[in-house]
């Protein structure tokens, strides 16, 4: 593990798209895409130290785009299936895993990753 490694945020697109009811639905990609963009432009609110985010995006929102500063991953499946792998190989590295999930709070809580509301990063 490489104790420089900054803190690794995982986001839940679908499960942060999600808890804001302003018609998402009609265009999930675009969406996502917002997300992504307000991610690299705002970071993790009240953190000061450098972070490494990552947006897990699955279904009709794959196909976004990587940006500087936040990096997209297509889940091929499962989105929850996707953060839970991607903390395993983060190797114990710190994880910040955002997702209002219980089920996947709870795995990836068991992998030793901490967990965070959407709100977290919506601001």
């Amino acid at each position: 593990m490489d104790e420089e490694a900054p803190l690794l945020v995982i986001v839940d697109g679908a499960n942060v798209v999600g808890s804001v009811p302003d018609g998402w639905w009609r265009d999930r990609k675009g969406a996502a895409e917002r997300l992504r963009d307000h991610l690299a432009t705002n970071g993790l609110p009240g953190r000061t130290d450098p972070v490494e985010i990552v947006l897990v995006v699955e279904g009709a929102a794959r196909g976004v785009d990587s940006v500087p500063g936040v990096r997209v991953d297509s889940a091929p499946h499962s989105g929850d299936d996707r953060m839970v792998e991607l903390v395993t190989e983060a190797g114990g590295r710190p994880c910040l895993v955002v997702t209002a999930d219980r089920e996947l709070r709870r795995r990836v809580g068991e992998l030793g990753a901490e967990v965070a509301g959407p709100r977290s990063v919506r601001g």
